[in-house]
């Protein structure tokens, strides 16, 4: 039953379906067989409709529109000013700059994808300007964005929490301690890369510019401030923080930057609908999918196939980080995180792992996956954006995926690189 569902889905990806239908015809696939009647798919309707129901799912539509707010605004303009007033001097302060600017643009949007366009952007031509080779720009803001799925507010995180029954505020700030540790770690490369191909600095700016370009990023600064705050002390749930922001974002954008006009909104509203429609569709077809795999037991054969049983943690999370990895390199993080967490949430349990720590772990593995060939969404989305050649966005990205994956096996030796903040936090 299983190769047969799989083979289906592989089949219909290949003819250029959108991951929604071959989730969906899985699930149909596995109904029919496993009940032996089309009469029985209302069971697939119910798990549909029961995926999409978790009132935390209110708070990904809400993050979605205020990045699609900001992006169109001045704000993530605001943030990169700040920063290369101050990095810019130093040799490799642009790429230290675009970076930088992922990781506070991610404190913002929660989305790769949105980082790739608000930041990549404008920092493109002027790297280029600096002169940098286009393939280490495009690498750097693909694989930069994978801290925008780490850093507070997280959509990948928001997910993996209402399928394993986590806690997103948890996983929120759980997410900080990698989040900057793979800031640092790019910078010292960029660093080390502008020193080797001798790229020159740019002018310093005086300490009135940098002034300036503080006070006019306060107000993008108050949204990790916000969301990141209000959760850290309990203000608010994320949810809630995700309808601040929103009316944070309306705020400046319209009354204080005056960027947007309220009658712009309605533009804004619609594509995040259709953004918004997508993700809970394919929300819905994962829950229908998760299930059938779990009602035929097919995770316990495989995971029985591969001995998971016998392992200690550090191998359970070394099966987990592989297992995300491989998978986000081909299909979106999204469906990856519904159809894999379901299978391993009962070694995770079994074996005494600390939930948030595997979901801190199985983010990370869904960022990397999604800047890396063949299929990494994110990649696609640099091509669309940039108009560059597939192979040009991918040739820069060894070294940062080498990086990535370090901080994923720093963090399976060492949890407290993403638990120190959370249990300090939440005084565990």
């Amino acid at each position: 039953m299983a190769l047969l569902m799989f083979s289906a889905m592989v089949v219909l990806l290949l003819m250029g379906f959108p991951m929604m239908v071959p989730l969906i015809a899985g699930a149909f696939i596995g109904v029919i067989e496993l009940f032996g009647t089309i009469d029985k798919t209302e069971f697939m309707i119910q798990q549909m409709l029961g995926g999409i129901r978790p009132s935390s799912l209110i708070a990904v539509p809400m993050f979605i529109l205020a990045a699609d707010i900001m992006t169109r605004g001045q704000s993530a303009g605001r943030l990169i000013d700040m920063v290369m007033a101050f990095v810019r001097h130093v040799r490799g302060g642009l790429a230290v700059s675009t970076a930088a600017a992922c990781a506070l643009f991610g404190a913002v949007s929660g989305s790769t994808q949105a980082t790739v366009v608000a930041v990549g952007t404008p920092l493109r031509p002027r790297m280029l300007k600096g002169g940098y080779k286009d393939s280490f720009i495009l690498a750097l803001i693909v694989n930069s964005s994978d801290i925008a799925f780490l850093i507070p507010p997280s959509i990948g995180m928001i997910i993996y929490g209402v399928v394993a029954k986590a806690s997103i505020p948890e996983l929120f700030i759980a997410g900080i301690g990698p989040g900057l540790l793979i800031l640092f770690m790019f910078s010292v490369y960029s660093m080390i890369y502008a020193k080797i191909n001798d790229v020159p600095t740019e002018p310093a700016a005086t300490w009135c510019e940098r002034a300036v370009a503080v006070r006019r990023a306060l107000w993008p600064l108050g949204f990790p401030v916000l969301i990141i705050g209000g959760i850290f002390f309990g203000i608010f749930s994320p949810t809630e923080a995700a309808a601040i922001s929103v009316a944070y974002a309306v705020l400046l954008e319209v009354f204080i930057f005056k960027t947007m006009k309220i009658t712009g909104l309605y533009q804004v509203a619609l594509s995040t609908g259709m953004v918004t429609a997508v993700v809970f569709i394919l929300v819905g077809a994962g829950a229908a999918f998760a299930w059938v795999l779990s009602f035929a037991q097919i995770p316990q054969q495989i995971l029985g196939a591969l001995g998971i049983d016998e392992m200690g943690q550090i191998g359970v999370l070394f099966t987990i980080a592989i297992a995300f990895f491989i998978g986000c390199m081909f299909v979106d993080p999204i469906v990856v995180i519904l159809i894999f967490v379901p299978i391993f949430a009962p070694v995770v349990e079994k074996t005494g792992l600390d939930p948030i720590l595997v979901g801190t772990l199985i983010t990370l593995q869904a960022a990397i996956g999604s800047a890396t060939p063949p299929f990494g969404c994110d990649i696609f989305t640099a091509v669309a954006v940039f108009k560059r050649p597939y192979l040009e966005v991918i040739r820069g990205t060894p070294p940062f995926v080498i990086m990535l994956l370090s901080v994923s096996v720093l963090m399976i030796f060492f949890p407290q690189v993403a638990l120190f903040l959370r249990d300090i936090a939440f005084n565990k």
